[in-house]
């Protein structure tokens, strides 16, 4: 059963190897563990309803719960305190199509906010409620999971939008294909909610991005359906389907998603190489990229997140081993790891893989054959649980991914773990930091870097440290040429800085897009946007530091 107050299946768990936690605590000292609320507890303050019956509705009290909060880190001290704050009136199950139209139909009537909910996996509050006058309803896709058609001469799979990424994956491969689209929310995360925040998966240099992969299908909005054709392009004016792309629940609900899918490749590997120093590592993943070698995934993981998952890998045995050869072949202090796949048929495979070896020898990397890409591989989806394990001993640990031009990684790289680091200084607590490279283009990448900080004496406490970390270097990724998400979206957390990257004329498009689809103001509203009491809220408490 899915857990009510975290990450992914009761039944799985992932625990720290003890390695792993004398690691941690010699970096930021030991923690002590915080305690856990009861749900039943939580139960109880579940308050009244306020929403008029509906048979497509329950006001069951767990099920409100369940629905209230995504996984933030605030997410997640609220669900293990019980301190939710709010919860939705009620949540709605529709299974149809035009179910999710008489929602959406019923909302804009009886002016409900109405917040569509995927997985519940987000991680910047797009899907939580909030104090309002006005009743507030979540309407979860979860009944509308199946793959409806797949036409295979031009290769589009129509699916339900509430469609989770194992569903996705194993209705298509019984047919023989596959869409490849692998975010590490995978295992809850929706298809609709992939289009609706500008997914990116793991494997996107072979599959391309959500947007590349999205080619139309069917959006339920307070003036009636909206049905995007599928074209393989089109010169046909502004593209209807890009402004659904990132809408996140702003414009209405997307109910339906056509997408250009793979047949399955013949074959597929991956591989981990080491390089002797941070320059070389980056250099070479811009080479391969920019030379375009036939890659399916790309993932460099600087010295500090390097020494981080070898310490936590478990096995001091094996590592120490693998460390002894890599210091033989010259990466020893310093060194940085990349993991790279390659995927099609034989020859694509055999041909990408001599290149790519071809092309890192001037970087002096050290190549260690599939058995690293195959522990990748196993775990790439269970690393959602490492904060569970690590919550248990007492950690802290949150994400926060950009992405820029390749002349500004590495700025932008120092001044975002400089800034993290150091966060934390005035109340004498140290910050791990640790950055990977996770999605190549020829211009530039991302940046995703996680950081873990002692729990404070209560969640509380915890959540203040949180703010001045989260906050302080969010701007500092906006002022800095960096977009505030890559791959997370917007959400509630990151609209206050969506102005300084948009522009004021850019904020008034979005902005006036979003009101002339809801002009009642129902559809997620403070999600994307903020409203302009908030804006001159933070301007002033800005002003006041």
């Amino acid at each position: 059963m899915r857990r009510w107050n975290g990450w992914g299946d009761e039944a799985n768990k992932m625990d720290l190897p003890p390695s792993g936690g004398e690691f941690l605590k010699s970096l930021v000292g030991e923690s002590v563990p915080l305690a856990d609320a009861d749900l039943k507890d939580v139960l109880a303050k579940v308050p009244e309803s306020r929403l008029p019956e509906h048979p497509l509705i329950t006001t069951d009290a767990e099920q409100r719960v369940r629905h209230s909060r995504g996984q933030s880190l605030p997410d997640w001290l609220a669900m293990r305190s019980g301190d939710f704050d709010f919860f939705p009136d009620g949540v709605a199950f529709p299974e149809t199509k035009d179910q999710v139209a008489s929602l959406v139909n019923f909302c804009h009537d009886k002016n409900i906010i109405l917040i569509p909910y995927g997985g519940g996996t987000s991680v910047a509050g797009h899907i939580n409620p909030f104090e309002s006058d006005r009743p507030i309803l979540t309407v979860s896709m979860a009944r509308m999971n199946r793959l409806l058609e797949l036409e295979t001469e031009s290769q589009i799979a129509t699916f339900g939008a509430g469609t989770p990424g194992p569903l996705v994956e194993s209705q298509l491969r019984a047919k023989g294909y596959t869409l490849g689209h692998y975010p590490q929310s995978f295992e809850l995360a929706t298809i609709g909610g992939w289009v609706a925040s500008r997914s990116s998966g793991q494997q996107s240099l072979r599959y391309g991005r959500i947007e590349q992969m999205f080619a139309g299908g069917s959006v339920e909005t307070t003036k009636g359906r909206l049905d995007i054709a599928t074209f393989p392009a089109s010169a046909g004016g502004p593209d209807v389907r890009e402004m659904f792309l990132g809408s996140e629940g702003r414009m209405g609900i997307i109910s339906e998603v056509k997408v250009r899918v793979t047949k399955i490749a013949d074959k597929e590997d991956f591989y981990v190489i080491f390089f002797p120093s941070w320059d070389q590592a980056k250099n070479a993943a811009k080479e391969l990229v920019q030379s375009k070698v036939q890659l399916s995934m790309l993932r460099l993981s600087n010295a500090i997140e390097t020494v981080t998952q070898l310490s936590l890998a478990g096995h001091p045995g094996q590592i120490a081993l693998l460390e002894k050869y890599l210091s033989v072949r010259g990466a020893s202090e310093g060194k940085c790891m990349m993991t790279l796949g390659v995927t099609g048929n034989k020859a694509q495979c055999s041909a990408a893989h001599s290149l790519m070896k071809k092309t890192i020898s001037p970087y002096k990397g050290v190549y260690t054959g599939t058995y690293l890409g195959k522990k990748w591989a196993e775990k790439r989806f269970t690393m959602p649980y490492l904060r569970e394990a690590l919550w248990e001993k007492g950690y802290a640990v949150d994400t926060l991914e950009t992405a820029t031009d390749w002349d500004n990684v590495d700025n932008l790289l120092g001044l975002i773990e400089g800034n993290i680091r150091s966060g934390l200084s005035s109340e004498d607590e140290k910050v791990h930091v640790f950055t990977h490279l996770s999605h190549f283009y020829g211009q530039g990448c991302s940046i995703y870097t996680t950081y873990v900080y002692r729990a404070g004496t209560s969640c509380k406490k915890t959540l203040e440290r949180w703010n001045k970390l989260k906050h302080s270097t969010s701007e500092i990724i906006v002022n800095n040429r960096g977009t505030i998400s890559h791959q997370h979206g917007v959400g509630k957390d990151h609209a206050p800085y969506l102005p300084t990257e948009k522009g004021e004329l850019g904020m008034h498009l979005i902005r006036t897009l979003c009101q002339t689809m809801d002009e009642k103001g129902i559809l997620n509203p403070g999600t994307l946007l903020v409203d302009d009491t908030q804006v001159n809220e933070r301007a002033q408490d800005d002003s006041n530091e």
